[in-house]
């Protein structure tokens, strides 16, 4: 057998460059490059071995390793999961700050990988500077933290260990039903340790994301049901953006007259004018889809786990009769709630159920009231987002106002705050595919990293990143890295001085505000930042418009600029649009103020409406 002495963190680097993927025939690496933060657990051997190959596999330096491994995220997104990001932090409280990430990527099912330096394997120089030390298990470090939030983890104590565990990493990474973060603790002397590696290790990889087939029995009982609906809905999630069935499930719906519903996460599946689009689902949804789902007598929902936002803490579905097919490539997810689950790929199980489907389609009558109640939605939608002279505009308008000016493969993307609901439920796709909601673990912060990955991934579209002055002042100095590495953004701030989403949910709960907008803080006094001078800072261009008119003009501008621009817009923190469904949430069984002990009676009530299972 023939062998190449390299040290590990040599062989690492050397097998990830050697991994390609083939996306529609195209050959492609399957790692676009890495992410890194260096300190003393990485920079003399991990930076050795990735500075010898950065004309193949790039290194780009992030601010914050937090930051940068959701860089990662928006990345894997905008590519649906072809394609993969590393981010590679030091020891300690760098490889603490990447924990938060690693949870976003293993909430929404992204591949992400993440390589973190640690203690010494021998232990000898224990206890090395940043290790926290568990007198009770010496074995215990910071990095044992990530365990709970990827699918995939390891320590390579040993330089030979890779032979096994980046192959399954990268298995992890590629698996539709098992996709999510993968993590390697790298101990410091084993990344600079010797071994004589097969060199068959780094012959070059070929992957295909596999596409697994629904077993035929679950096809046939799902066809079953459909063929005795008279309300059936389609619910769409984030998987069939990651299959790639979105048109095939556009062509599904439209010739069997079903309406569809979309997830947070599975918004942009249909462009705005499909007709059979019936909206956004859910609490921060649009009321012509929590209507229909009221009224549904069989729910087909592809590639969605299922998330409390979306189906109102389980109260959307109201048919006493109601029954849910689950098709999914989990089956974690795809047997939830009693439901008839079809286990396997989204574009492959429409397929199998449009061979058996003929001669289908809804009754009319229900395709009419689908339609009318859309229509009705975007009536709502024209008026909330239409501009006007009020002193402060409303997100809805602001979001209206963006999306006028957006182009057609532009893409969108925010995560916390009032910003998800209000652009969930306001934003016309244009384009299939251009919207991003990290709403699976509601993140702050993603939105401005997240950004700059997603341009990375798609360079020839605008960027538009909607974020609110919380988030901003959370983490923003991705800013920077964008204008040092060309990927331009547009960043539209909506300053409402506070937590006001947030404040919305204690207010209507009926507490009073408190620590959530800046002036029912403890403060000495109220200051508010100059968020464009502080962007101007980073050196991206900035201006602060303070209305509709303004703003479009800003955008135009931004558009044709050659860097990052951020545009600061004042927002109402109290105008919100409506169509929510209920939300089951902590409320005080008992307190000294009436308006809680209310919310509390109201909350019960809403509780009475949850159906456990479907």
């Amino acid at each position: 057998m023939k062998t190449v002495r390299l040290t590990m963190a040599q062989a690492l680097v050397r097998y990830l460059c050697n991994q390609r993927i083939r996306n529609d025939g195209e050959d492609q690496p399957l790692f676009a490059g890495v992410f890194g933060i260096f300190g003393h657990g990485n920079v003399t051997c991990l930076s050795e071995a990735l500075e010898a190959v950065q004309d193949i596999l790039p290194t780009w330096r992030g601010q914050n390793e937090q930051s940068m491994a959701l860089a990662a995220i928006g990345f894997a997104k905008a590519r649906r999961r072809r394609q993969i990001m590393v981010a590679a932090s030091s020891i300690g409280p760098g490889a603490a700050n990447m924990v938060t990430a690693a949870a976003a990527a293993h909430a929404n099912r992204l591949p992400v990988l993440l390589l973190a330096g640690d203690v010494f394997a021998s232990r000898i120089p224990d206890p090395v500077l940043q290790q926290v030390e568990h007198f009770g298990d010496p074995s215990l470090t910071v990095t044992d933290a990530f365990k709970a939030v990827t699918r995939y983890w390891d320590r390579i104590a040993r330089p030979e260990q890779i032979l096994g565990s980046l192959p399954q990493a990268v298995a992890t990474m590629l698996d539709p039903a098992d996709c999510g973060p993968t993590f390697l603790a790298l101990c410091q002397d084993t990344q600079g340790e010797i071994y004589d590696y097969p060199e068959r290790f780094f012959e070059p990889r070929y992957h295909e994301i596999r596409r697994q087939r629904p077993d035929r029995r679950e096809i046939a009982a799902a066809l079953a049901l459909l063929r005795q609906a008279k309300r059936p809905l389609i619910l769409a999630g984030g998987g069939v953006h990651y299959a790639g069935a979105g048109e095939r499930l556009a062509a599904f719906a439209a010739k069997h007259r079903i309406p569809v519903a979309e997830t947070i996460a599975g918004r942009g599946v249909l462009r705005h004018e499909h007709p059979m689009n019936a909206g956004p689902l859910g609490v921060i949804g649009s009321s012509s889809a929590n209507a229909l789902a009221a009224e549904a007598d069989v729910v087909l929902a592809i590639g969605t786990r299922l998330q409390d936002f979306t189906t109102g803490s389980w109260t959307v579905f109201q048919a006493p009769d109601v029954k849910l097919i689950a098709v999914n490539a989990a089956r974690f997810d795809a047997v939830k709630h009693l439901a008839l689950a079809v286990v396997g790929d989204a574009d492959e199980a429409l397929a199998d159920l449009e061979a058996g489907f003929a001669g289908y389609a809804a009754p009319e009558g229900w395709s009419r009231r689908a339609a009318s109640l859309y229509g009705e939605w975007n009536g709502v939608i024209d008026t909330h987002t239409k501009a006007s002279n009020t002193d402060l505009p409303s997100y809805a308008q602001v979001v209206g106002a963006v999306n006028r000016q957006a182009g057609e493969k532009d893409r969108v993307l925010t995560a916390a705050g009032g910003l998800p609901g209000e652009l969930t439920k306001n934003w016309k796709v244009k384009s299939p595919g251009t919207f991003d909601c990290e709403f699976g673990f509601s993140c702050m912060g993603y939105e401005i990293a997240g950004g700059w990955g997603a341009k990375m991934a798609t360079p020839d579209a605008e960027v538009i990143v909607m974020v609110g002055d919380g988030s901003y002042l959370l983490m923003n100095s991705d800013i920077y890295s964008s204008v040092l590495t060309g990927h331009k953004l547009i960043v539209v701030l909506c300053d409402n001085a506070g937590f006001a989403v947030i404040n919305r949910l204690q207010n209507f709960k009926g507490v009073p505000s408190f620590n959530n907008l800046l002036q029912d803080c403890r403060i000495k006094s109220l200051v508010r930042v100059d968020f464009a001078k502080h962007a101007e800072a980073m050196g991206a261009l900035a201006e602060h418009v303070h209305s509709i008119a303004d703003l479009e003009g800003a955008l135009q501008r931004a558009k044709a600029a050659d860097r990052t621009t951020v545009i600061v817009i004042d927002t109402d923190p109290s105008t919100w649009t409506p169509g929510d469904a209920w939300w089951d949430v902590g409320v005080p069984a008992e307190s000294n103020r009436d308006s809680v002990r209310q919310a509390a009676a109201d909350h019960a009530l809403g509780k009475r409406k949850q159906r456990i299972g479907v």
